[in-house]
Parts: structure tokens; sequence; C-alpha cells
């Protein structure tokens, strides 16, 4: 190369310091003439773009330029002349940056002191070559103005690059994280690929608050020098500083890029609150914040999938359990029934039994009758009336009815021990005119034994309940007042309102009962102390069927001894159901 070729790329100025800007733009100048070394480290000693200064990295040959190319992966721009150890140099150094190191985002600028050996337009399709000058061309200004474009190019290809790359680990990390199943995974993975965006070695806390302004928030995970904490100890291990960032974040609602520090906020759909704070020593270009803002738009989505499947989880564990307890309920109803059925068959079989031999014992006693009455006839239509004859038969008769009623009571009895499905259906009705029914019914039986009965009921009184079970229940307690109330004596029937609820008393003047009929009042086929006052028959079963029927009202049965003497049975019936 010329001495006055050299001259050209040289501009007179005052000398100034280089800038220390940080970091610099690497440059390498491979060139075998020292000459243009240093004009160009002369012609660019002050050059500074994006408020960063030139870093000049020097090799005199394509060797050394391959050398200085793999220990520096990061050479923005090349400076490179063609023509060094061999005529073609220099395109070979081309070819082993494009093809060998695969590095595609370095700007080369090819310089030639003969041109006419290596045409432009071949050089330029070729060989990837960024820009093509003569050394004749580079004067300072050309030289800055080809610098510049350069480094330009450079950089908004290497923000492609990175954009492209963070895209492809946004998009990456969007399927990956979508199946993740636990709150605690997914955060440890948001780490991890906030990490792998950014390329660097980060330290990072990720919180969560369920979304109201007094609660605490939750430490779901932690990187770097939190990873090994579990969750109590890394909220421990927050220091008051830290605390602070986390507690601003929730109150500006925002992300912030501080030096050394990254705090980044986002609100989910479902209202929870998530603040990410990193630390790294990287220092964030606009392209990671871009790309960490692009990835934070898609995370409370995520959050609020694994939150979903949570509570997805739990209510198909609940509705497992509920399927469970159904299947268990179904099974015991089913063995409830199979024994049902079983005993259904037994008692059919029974009854058949029973009724065959009802049949042939009902005849015997029935046939003492119609041939004692026959007798009984003949007796009377004697002259004079046989009058011990006809006693003997008339006795045999009334011993023959009581064996009658001795069965009928027996079948009585076997009937109502099976009883245990009485069913009821309630409806509103008129509880005062009911008990009036059943006390008009009575009323006959009372007479005979010259009992007075007194009825205290309120007219338009309304019951809730089944007024069909309940008329046997109330019949069955007159009818016995009567039959144990002494000849001459009093009953007294109330119907009175109780709250939403009401009473029926029903109080007679007979004996009461005593301290050992207590316990048993109510059971089946108990016989009491006190005695039928007419020579009436009891089946032991009345007061059993009245405390099963009011029983089945959700209502209660009780009874008192008064101290006038007599006892008194209350009825104590519910409303209807409050809706």
């Amino acid at each position: 190369m010329a001495e006055n070729e050299f001259i050209l790329l040289l501009e007179d100025g005052p000398e100034r310091r280089p800038s220390t800007v940080s970091p610099r733009w690497k440059v390498a100048v491979i060139d075998d003439d020292p000459s243009v070394h240093s004009g160009t480290r002369f012609a660019l000693q002050n050059y500074e773009l994006y408020g960063r200064s030139l870093e000049l990295l020097f090799a005199s040959s394509a060797a050394e330029g391959r050398a200085l190319l793999k220990a520096n992966p990061d050479i923005a721009v090349i400076l490179l002349d063609v023509v060094m150890e061999t005529d073609s140099a220099g395109l070979d150094l081309v070819g082993f940056i494009r093809e060998s190191l695969k590095n595609e985002l370095t700007r080369i600028i090819l310089r030639t002191g003969q041109p006419g050996q290596a045409p432009e337009r071949r050089i330029i399709v070729d060989y990837d070559i960024n820009d093509y000058k003569a050394k004749t061309e580079l004067t300072a200004d050309k030289l800055f103005t080809s610098i510049t474009a350069a480094l330009r190019s450079y950089e908004q290809l290497k923000r492609l690059i990175e954009t492209r790359r963070g895209l492809e680990i946004i998009i990456e990390a969007a399927s990956t994280m979508f199946d993740f199943g636990s709150m605690q995974r997914l955060a440890e993975g948001v780490l991890t690929q906030l990490a792998s965006l950014l390329d660097a070695e980060c330290a990072g806390i990720l919180v969560l608050r369920e979304g109201h302004e007094d609660e605490d928030f939750l430490v779901l995970a932690g990187s770097g020098c939190y990873r090994d904490f579990t969750a109590a100890e890394r909220k421990a291990q927050i220091d008051a500083e830290l605390r602070s960032l986390i507690d601003q974040a929730f109150v500006e609602t925002r992300h912030q890029f501080l030096d050394g520090r990254t705090v980044l906020y986002l609100r989910t759909a479902s209202g929870r609150e998530i603040v990410v704070l990193l630390e790294s020593a990287k220092s964030l270009s606009d392209t990671d914040r871009s790309l960490v803002e692009v990835f934070c738009s898609r995370l409370s989505i995520a959050f609020d999938n694994v939150m979903l499947y949570d509570k997805l989880q739990e209510a198909n564990a609940r509705l497992e359990q509920r399927v469970a307890d159904r299947t268990r309920e179904l099974s015991a109803a089913n063995e409830r029934l199979q024994g049902q059925w079983a005993r259904l068959r037994s008692s059919d079989a029974f009854k058949s039994e029973v009724l065959g031999t009802v049949a042939h014992d009902l005849k015997n006693p029935l046939s003492v009758v119609l041939g004692r009455a026959e007798m009984l006839t003949e007796f009377i239509s004697m002259e004079p009336v046989a009058v011990e004859g006809a006693q003997t038969q008339i006795d045999h008769i009334r011993g023959a009815v009581n064996g009658l009623i001795e069965m009928v009571d027996s079948l009585i009895r076997d009937a109502m021990a099976d009883a245990d499905d009485i069913s009821v259906r309630v409806s509103n009705f008129d509880l005062a005119e009911l008990v009036t029914e059943v006390v008009e019914a009575n009323r006959t039986l009372a007479d005979r034994k010259e009992q007075v009965i007194a009825l205290d009921v309120k007219l338009g009184l309304i019951g809730w309940g089944d007024p069909d079970r309940l008329r046997e229940a109330i019949d069955n307690l007159i009818s016995n007042a009567v039959k144990y109330t002494p000849r001459g004596g009093s009953i007294q029937v109330q119907a009175v309102r109780d709250g939403l609820g009401s009473l029926v008393h029903v109080t007679d003047s007979g004996p009461g009962f005593s301290p050992e009929d207590e316990a048993r009042l109510f059971g089946r086929f108990q016989r009491l102390s006190a005695k039928p006052t007419g020579g009436e028959t009891s089946t032991g079963l009345g007061l059993s069927i009245v405390k099963r029927i009011v029983e089945l009202h959700q209502g209660g049965v009780s009874v008192v001894n008064l101290d006038e003497g007599g006892s008194r049975f209350t009825i104590a019936l519910p409303g209807p159901p409050v809706r």
C-alpha cells in the first residue's frame, strides 16, 4: 500500500481520550500493513455511538485473524484487507467466518488497494460481504459513515436474533408451563425460563398474594441463593430492602427495571397478584425488557390455569369420594332390600300358614257357639224354661267368644309387630275439627260408663301433618282415657297453639300409672298395672302406635301423673318447615 493512499484515511483534529462507556464496540482491523493499523486507530480514536466507544483489535494476517475471531466471537465489525499473505487470503477468511464459525452476525467491510482484482458485485453476493470499499475511498468521514452503518446494522441484527431466540423460548415455555399441575412447579419453571430468556445467571424469588391488601404474600419458589431454602426459610431470608421492593411492586402494580435488580408485577384474571424479583449482574437491554414483558403477559393465564386445575382436582376428589360414599350406601341399601325381600318371602309363607291355621281354628269355637245357641233355643222354648241349662249354654258361648277374642288379639299383635314401614303424607289441616270429630266418636262409649268428656279447642286451629294418622293417635289416647277412667269419671280434651306448632292434651281421672309402668309405658305389648274399668280388653299396642305416629311427624308424646289424681297425655306437633 502506497504512503499517499494511507494519508487519505487521516484527518487532523484535537487529541481526545477514548470514551470510558462500557461495554465498547469491538472492531477488528485485519490488514498486513502496519500503517493501516495506526491510521485506523488514529481516525477512530474519538468515535462513539449510542454512548459506547470502540475497542479496536488488530491482526496482520488471515491466520492471526482466525485466532482473533475465535477468541472474540462478539466482534461487531471487521475491516478486512483482501490481499495479505495470498491474493485471496481475505476472501478465504470470509468463508471461514461464515461457514466454519457459523457467524452471520458480524459485519464485514472489505477493503482493497487493488479493486480490479476483486469485482465488487461477485464478492458481495458470493461471500456475504456487508460493504466493499477501495482504500482510496476511505477518508476519515467515509470510514466514520461505514463504521456507523455497520454498527447499526450489527445492533439491529443482534436485537433481531435475540428477539427471535427470546420468542422461541417464550413459545416453548408457554407449552411447558401450561403442563404444570401445581403452583410451586409453575413458579419454579417461571424463574428457570426467565433466566434462560435473559441468558444470564439470576437469583430470583416468586411471591403470590391472594389479592387482599391486608394479607401477606406467600413465597412460592426461589432460585440461585434462594433455591435450597424451605418456604418459611425463604421468606425469613428476605431482607428489609427486598421486602420493600416487593411491597412497592404490590402498591405500584408495574414492572421496575433497576440496577442489578428486576421487579416484575402481574395480576391474574382471578384477582391474585404475583411479583417476581430477579437479581443479575447483567444490564437488561431494551430487547430484554420487551421480551420479559411479552413473557409476563402470558403468565397470568398460566397461573389461573394451574389454579383452575387445582380446583378441578379438588372437585374431582370430592366427586370420587361422593361416588364412593354413594356406592357404599347403595350397596348397603341393596343388602337391606335383599334382607327385606327374604323376610317378605318368609313372612308371606308364614302368613299363608297362619291363615290356614286360623281358618281351621276359627271353625271350632264358631261350631261351639252355633251348637250351644241351638241348645239354648231349646231350653228357652221349654215350659217352664230350663234356666240352669240355658245358663250353662250361655257360659259355653261366652267362653267360645272369649277364645275368639284372644285369637284375634294374637293376630293383631303379630301384624303390628311387623308394621315398621308406616308412612305419613303431610299437609295443612283443621286440627280443631279433627279433635272434635274424634271426641264425638268416643262419646257413646263414655256415655255407657256415665263419663263426661269436656272439649276445649280453638276454632280454626291449623295443624301440619297426616290427618289420618294423627286421628288414629288421638283416638287411641281418648279411647284409653275412657277405658281406664272409672264409671262416672271425667275426661278433658284440649287443643292449643304452641309457637309454630300445636299441643293436644288428653286428661283423665283414672288411677294414673305406677313408677314401674313409666319405663315401659310406650313399649309394644306392655300390660300395665292399671286395668280397664268396664271389663274391656287391651292388646298393649295403643300407646306404642301413638308414639310411632307422633315421631314420624317429628313430634313427641309425654305423660304426667296429676296431683289430684289421674294422668295427662300430651302430643306435641311441630309446625310446617320454614322456607
